[in-house]
């Protein structure tokens, strides 16, 4: 395992490549949760990468799997000792959405569709600042500061030399013409968004109000996908209190079919860049949107 992989990406891999030996035997996760006297929940868990992995937990069902080549186990608990190291984020204290942060640290790419905001890998400081200040009125000033350095911290993806993430983003028309902070901050932010739009790896397209109805109107959903083909694509569903994920081939499947969709509706690239910039200067003129 390369050391430069992230430690959710090593509980992720480890984790399918557990589920694997578990149907090699014809086992069901409820079973494999009696035989260890724990939940099925946790099994779960356990192969979809969203629980951390210990030695000890390979080692026992590697057992119930009967694993006999010693080799492939000691292989699979160092994946595991591995995949007990800690994030970029994790100094950062409880964030939320850790898990996805740590996919997307590790995507090859990234297609979003936003409907009420500007997506945060192309926020501005204070953009980012009065949107999480919104979302979270009860928060403290700390807390907030905390958010806006992570969200700062994850722009790094797209801002790299070498190898950037690829960035697809399909925004709603109500994500330039809702105020958040105020007009110059609503200036600062459409300008910054027209200039990131301009790079290769970023393609930005507005879904404008006249399109009606369309296949994104229950909300907001990123698909991520990855450079290695063990791992597979993920939805990605931003909820208030818990997130989704989804993994299995006919859900991402059907999301991406719903963005394809989107991206047909939308304006093209050049026509999206021509409207944020109007309403840019409607911004600047001090008179809100038209």
């Amino acid at each position: 395992m390369a050391s430069n992989v992230n430690p959710t990406v090593r509980r992720r891999r480890l984790g399918q490549e557990l589920r694997r030996l578990r149907e090699l035997k014809g086992m069901t996760a409820e079973e494999v949760a009696e035989r260890l006297l724990v939940s099925q929940s946790k099994i779960s868990r356990l192969e979809n990468g969203r629980r951390s992995i210990s030695p000890r937990d390979v080692r026992d069902l590697c057992g119930v799997y009967e694993v006999e080549d010693q080799r492939m186990v000691e292989g699979l608990m160092e994946m595991a000792k591995a995949s007990r190291q800690q994030g970029w984020w994790h100094a950062f204290g409880d964030i939320p959405y850790s898990v996805y942060i740590g996919l997307e640290t590790d995507a090859e790419s990234l297609r979003v569709y936003e409907p009420q905001i500007v997506t945060g890998l192309l926020q501005t400081p204070t953009y980012a600042e009065a949107s999480i200040r919104g979302g979270s009125p009860e928060s403290s000033d700390a807390e907030i500061e905390k958010r806006v350095q992570v969200r700062l911290r994850r722009q790094e993806r797209i801002n790299a030399e070498k190898d950037p993430l690829r960035l697809w983003v399909v925004l709603d028309e109500a994500s330039l013409r809702r105020v958040v902070g105020d007009n110059n901050v609503m200036r600062e932010q459409l300008e910054h968004l027209n200039e990131m739009a301009q790079l290769p790896h970023i393609t930005v397209q507005i879904l404008p109000f006249d399109v009606g109805a369309h296949s994104a109107l229950a909300g907001q959903y990123a698909i991520l996908e990855f450079a290695d083909a063990a791992d597979s694509s993920v939805v990605y569903i931003e909820g208030v209190t818990s997130d989704l994920y989804l993994e299995k081939a006919p859900d991402v499947q059907k999301y991406s079919l719903m963005y394809e969709h989107l991206r047909a509706q939308a304006l093209n690239p050049e026509r999206s860049r021509q409207i944020i910039a109007d309403i840019a200067k409607d911004y600047a003129r001090g008179g809100g949107v038209s």
